[in-house]
């Protein structure tokens, strides 16, 4: 991590300062339910839970085991990818997953977190190349079209060796200690809380809307930030004194039941690539009480013609 990207962590993250499914536990997935929404206009629970099948089993085929069948069966040939290191394309993907396998054969996409709203899955994980290494947290989210995997986005960073607040990047503090999604009665509600504050907290830099918008209980997981609310507001106002030409702007927004990821790029000069962010924010009871992130400075070239977002 530069000094820049960990100055940005540091004083950024404050803002929010099922069990695993796991290869062996995927479901055959041979035929994607339909993209419509039930009666009660929540997505098909049947699609979610395909998407996020499909999702958790091509980053695990393809990072874990250099599979390029599961590239074939799951990921369109016209695959649009966004992380700046990779190019587009099927073909890509699995050139890329063989040699990282022959590289790293050892290597583990731990996930830790998955949930998936309309045609988007976000998966949450700690990858680890070398057993024994802290490794990196990653965020990726990808978008289906008739039940195959269309286009992809991420953010990476290392998990650095401690911790300001005691916690690490992916465990669960808030109750319950549950790494699944809250019930789908709960993702509207929650995606409107999140991007409501995200715009009023971050965009427009109103600090005394956390007192709003965080729970008395609120807890941090990015590593460089300290927990609690007071904590949010010490730190945010520092990164705006900081940076007071910062301007973020909101990509993307993904929920499920109570967990909320925003995707974001902030510009704290004109004419810089900016730094990427993946906020990941649990809500209870109408408030933000828990928040994991992701930061990534966007580099100088790109193996693809997209941008990270």
């Amino acid at each position: 991590m530069t000094p820049t990207t960990r100055a940005r962590s540091a004083l950024v993250a404050v803002l929010a300062s099922t069990a695993l499914l796991g290869a062996a536990g995927m479901p055959a997935a041979a035929v994607p339910p339909t993209a419509s929404a039930d009666h009660a206009g929540y997505d098909s629970f049947a699609r979610l839970g395909y998407q996020k099948a499909v999702a958790v089993r091509v980053l695990k085929g393809v990072f874990e085991q250099g599979d390029t069948d599961v590239v074939d069966r799951y990921v369109r040939p016209d695959y649009i990818q966004h992380n700046p290191f990779a190019p587009d394309g099927a073909e890509a993907l699995k050139n890329l997953g063989v040699g990282f396998h022959q590289q790293f054969p050892d290597a583990e996409y731990d996930v830790k977190r998955v949930i998936s709203e309309g045609d988007l899955v976000v998966v949450h994980s700690n990858t680890v190349r070398t057993p024994g290494t802290r490794g990196a947290a990653v965020f990726d989210i990808f978008r289906f079209q008739d039940g195959k995997i269309a286009e992809h986005w991420d953010v990476g960073q290392n998990v650095p060796e401690t911790s300001a607040n005691g916690n690490d990047m992916f465990s669960t503090e808030s109750w319950p200690r549950t790494r699944q999604p809250g019930p789908a009665w709960l993702t509207a509600s929650s995606k409107k809380l999140v991007t409501e504050a995200f715009d009023e907290i971050v965009v427009r830099k109103n600090l005394s809307a956390i007192d709003r918008y965080f729970g008395p209980e609120y807890h941090q997981h990015n590593p460089f930030a300290v927990d609690g609310v007071e904590g949010a507001k010490v730190g945010l106002g520092a990164y705006f004194e900081a940076f007071p030409a910062v301007a973020f702007s909101r990509k993307r927004v993904i929920a499920e039941g109570d967990l909320v990821v925003v995707h974001s790029h902030a510009l704290t000069a004109p004419g810089e690539r900016g730094t990427a962010f993946m906020d990941l924010f649990r809500v209870r009871n109408g408030k933000v009480v828990e928040h994991w992130d992701v930061i990534q400075d966007v580099p100088e070239t790109s193996a693809n013609d997209n941008t990270m977002f």
